[in-house]
């Protein structure tokens, strides 16, 4: 099919913003009416990856020693529940020392359980946004500073995500590790992966590493010394990626992803959707047991939020958790491959990308 077919066929899906996105320019706006500049509007951040998306205000107000602005959240063509939600980002300043402080407001949960990348009691407000909004401070000139996300109606929009399971009460998670949504069906992403293993093999390459998303992505690179062109998101589609080569062959096959998502593999499943498998923690606390682990561990990792958490409590006990889950993904993967010409081999990342099991 010619590339003008595939363009008729199959039109370009529109990317959006993730809540991190919107909440970063909205704090910016809100930044630049409360150092008396007047509210940016609209009002443009740059992203990780160097996107620089401008957004109209949705709510603009100020009053003595304050300022707040709201964005609607455009998720493009990405079927997110998220999508219309106005997220507002209101500036105040703090006492004297207490530096930047983030605060959830009405529709921004808040973290009651360990194994999240942030502490319990912490607002949803996640890593990188959080980095992004303190970098609009900073530029602003402000040390002592409280910036306060909200979203109205998003403690009933949260009641449709993961996040009531996860032990965040009281809204949504702000979140976003790119700030872009890329909207992506089922078949277009199994598309994309085929279409990239067709790629490596027309580039003759002898390696390639597929990998379950971004933090994989850069871990994988940093482990192995890949080309661009020999990385393939696979999103959580593993099936799509191994019944592919299973036609179409590479001496060499790499996964990669984070310890939850290969743990679903590991236990059988080859779609790692969260829709479609679920982490189990009783086959976590029983690989454990079978490593030496203390009954009141496995009581423990049994009972467990997260799969991070119970990495967590391996890693404290000094047992190889990650290992066993690499080795045990791979022998899933190799059966489901079914073509022992393709050496497979798997590598497990924690949420910082640190390597915490390999099967070799």
């Amino acid at each position: 099919m010619s590339p003008t077919e595939t363009e008729a066929s199959e039109p370009a899906l529109r990317p959006g913003w993730t809540t991190g996105a919107c909440a970063t320019a909205a704090t910016r706006s809100a930044l630049a009416a409360f150092t008396g500049a007047g509210f940016f509007d609209p009002v443009s951040i740059t992203l990780p990856r160097g996107e620089q998306p401008s957004f109209a205000l949705a709510l603009r107000e100020s009053g003595s020693g304050w300022a707040r602005a709201g964005i609607i959240k455009d998720a493009g063509d990405d079927p997110d529940v998220t999508h219309g939600a106005t997220i507002v980002a209101t500036v105040r300043r703090a006492a004297p020392g207490q530096g930047l402080l983030f605060r959830a407001g009405p529709g921004v949960g808040t973290v009651t359980r360990p194994g999240l990348p942030l502490a319990v009691g912490e607002p949803a407000i996640n890593p990188v946004p959080r980095r992004l909004m303190s970098a609009a401070a900073a530029a602003a000139g402000l040390d002592d500073l409280e910036i306060e996300i909200s979203v109205p109606d998003g403690e009933r929009i949260a009641t449709r995500t993961w996040n009531p399971r996860l032990g965040i009460i009281g809204g949504l998670s702000i979140l976003g590790t790119t700030g872009v949504v890329v909207p992506y069906s089922c078949s277009a992403w199994i598309h994309s992966i085929r279409r990239g293993v067709d790629v490596a093999r027309a580039c003759g390459l002898s390696h390639v590493a597929a990998c379950v998303g971004h933090t994989s992505e850069v871990a994988v690179r940093r482990h192995y010394d890949l080309p661009p062109e020999a990385i393939i998101d696979m999103g959580d589609f593993v099936g799509g990626l191994l019944g592919h080569l299973r036609h179409h062959p590479l001496p060499r096959v790499t996964l990669a992803g984070g310890f939850a998502k290969m743990s679903k593999l590991a236990a059988g499943a080859l779609d790692l959707h969260s829709k479609r498998s679920q982490v189990d923690p009783t086959a976590l606390a029983a690989t454990l047991a079978g490593l030496g682990a203390e009954p009141a561990l496995t009581a423990r990792a049994a009972a467990a939020n997260t799969a991070l958490e119970v990495l967590d409590l391996a890693r404290a006990a000094g047992l190889p958790l990650g290992q066993a889950i690499a080795r045990a993904a791979a022998t899933v993967a190799r059966s489901a491959l079914a073509t022992p010409t393709i050496a497979l081999d798997v590598l497990v990342f924690d949420r910082q990308g640190e390597l915490v099991g390999s099967s070799q």
